[in-house]
């Protein structure tokens, strides 16, 4: 009889500690030892010579889109797309239609994702007007990973721009609430400078550096009055960046791989396809978000998948659908980044599986050590291929990255110990669970 469900041979291991070649046993979707595991007995073996083992990373940040429009996107179809890209987990976004409002929302998401996920899976609840005061009770259901509040970028019972409704939700509940922190305001006064038409790169002026500061510092301003940690949502400018690096004590960061990869130049070559909220920014913008990186005032990247679809993209500017794919090549493009030098593998890791682990509570996953679960994104660093659009999972069958040469890639994702995806197929059928986080019921 075995004595262990799977071993990990000569990895190399991107461990808490370090990074050193290693073996990892796995038993009951667990990893029950690193070392030296020769004489071991394994159900599988898979040797890793060559590869390096990441403990399995994780998208804050995805909008499957589902309920919505499957010709788009499905949650199923979702997370196909994450683990071909090498992630083992995602949180799902809550601005479905209809929203995610209520518990009986979050029961039937729930049990969708038992039968139809590939990965595993948590779940943002929104904030809206119309339960503003189950906040609290909401926050602490099984598998939810954070209240989302949309300051900006919504619309109907999404939106809640106003600061005696953020500062109620604030108060209702007490885990870290996540925040789209455009201002709205501002975003509504401006809109009426532009015609339909005009160049998608205007996207950048209109909702400006001024919109995305305003909506961040009011935030900020009312989790101090009241107490309440917050995590603000895809920050994209250097003023935001400079200003959150004195707001450790309330704030954490999440920092998206466009606002990362691309500058405005994007516009020009990609039009519809590069509009997203808050927007591509110039090069200035750009830097900052790496020497952010660098110096460790980010905590998170996502990718914000949004998808829409491809006649959504092309309607004449400010009527183009703001939202880009990314759940499927948030990890190629962050590991050529590592190959170029921007940042290091143990970075990657930090800013991908252990820092969404610690900013939503997630005790089991995060890092490659004893009793944490058994996922891993195994990468081959010395791959070359270009990302192209046949590849994307998604209905809409599109990305910005279309042609993007990267360095660095995927070669197999595991969940909890079993193999999902190899050399770009799937194994198996879906598998994946809701996550459980700390201060929540269990499911």
């Amino acid at each position: 009889m075995a004595e262990y469900d799977l071993l990990l041979k000569n990895g190399t291991c991107v461990l808490p500690w370090g990074v050193l070649i290693t073996d990892i046993a796995v038993r009951d979707g667990r990893i029950a030892g690193l070392g030296s595991f020769d004489s071991a007995l394994g159900d599988e073996v898979i040797e890793c010579s060559g590869l390096h083992v990441l403990p399995g990373l994780i998208d804050p940040h995805v909008h499957a889109r589902d309920p919505g429009d499957p010709l788009v996107e499905t949650l199923e179809t979702a997370t196909k797309g994450a683990v071909l890209g090498g992630l083992c987990s995602i949180f799902d976004m809550p601005n479905t239609a209809p929203p995610l409002f209520t518990a009986a929302d979050l029961d039937a998401k729930r049990e969708q994702a038992k039968a139809q996920s590939w990965c595993d899976i948590g779940f943002y609840v929104a904030a809206g007007q119309p339960n503003l005061n189950e906040l609290e009770a909401l926050e602490q259901q099984a598998n939810v990973c954070a209240v989302k509040l949309f300051a900006g970028g919504a619309k109907g019972h999404l939106l809640v721009p106003d600061d005696e409704s953020i500062e109620k939700a604030l108060r209702n509940g007490r885990r870290r609430i996540c925040f789209h922190a455009e201002d709205e305001y501002r975003v509504q006064e401006r809109k009426a400078l532009y015609t339909s038409g005009d160049p998608h790169r205007l996207h950048q002026d209109w909702r400006d550096v001024e919109c995305a500061m305003l909506g961040t510092q009011r935030i900020v301003a009312l989790a101090r009055k009241v107490g309440r940690p917050v995590h603000i949502l895809h920050v994209s400018t250097a003023e935001e960046l400079d200003y959150l690096r004195v707001c450790r004590d309330i704030a954490t960061v999440e920092l998206l791989v466009n606002h990362l990869t691309q500058s405005d130049e994007a516009y020009d070559r990609l039009g519809g396809y590069a509009v997203m909220n808050p927007p591509i920014r110039s090069e200035r913008h750009r830097e900052a978000a790496w020497k952010a990186i660098a110096d460790g005032s980010v905590d998170v990247i996502g990718s914000d998948h949004a998808p829409h679809s491809r006649a959504a993209k092309e309607h004449p500017w400010p009527d183009t659908a703001a939202g880009l794919t990314g759940v499927q090549t948030l990890v190629p493009i962050m590991l050529d980044h590592a190959s170029a030098g921007r940042l290091s593998l143990s970075r990657l890791v930090d800013l991908m599986s252990a820092g969404p682990a610690r900013v939503y509570g997630v005790p089991t996953k995060g890092r490659i050590a004893a009793g944490y679960d058994a996922d891993f994104t195994i990468v081959d660093m010395q791959h070359e291929r270009r990302i192209e659009d046949s590849w994307i999972a998604a209905p809409c069958g599109w990305t910005p990255f279309d042609g993007h040469l990267c360095k660095g890639w995927p070669r197999m994702t595991i969940l909890r110990g079993r193999t999902v995806m190899r050399d770009d197929e799937l194994q198996g059928t879906p598998g994946g669970r809701p996550v459980p986080f700390l201060g929540t019921g269990q499911a």
